[in-house]
């Protein structure tokens, strides 16, 4: 199994919420066959490939 890739660090990113959910929207168009969410342990947006 694929390793979760990480999008957005949110410890270092400087963004604000907002333009956090405007890269997710551009991250689930970009990579359709992803699932984004946010990781709460890693603290960061991640992408996991679907199955």
């Amino acid at each position: 199994m694929e390793p979760d890739k990480i999008f957005i660090d949110i410890k270092t990113c400087g963004l604000t919420l907002a333009q956090v959910l405007e890269e997710v929207e551009r991250l689930k168009k970009e990579y359709p066959d992803y699932e984004i969410f946010l990781d709460g342990d890693a603290y960061a947006v991640v992408g996991r490939r679907r199955i």
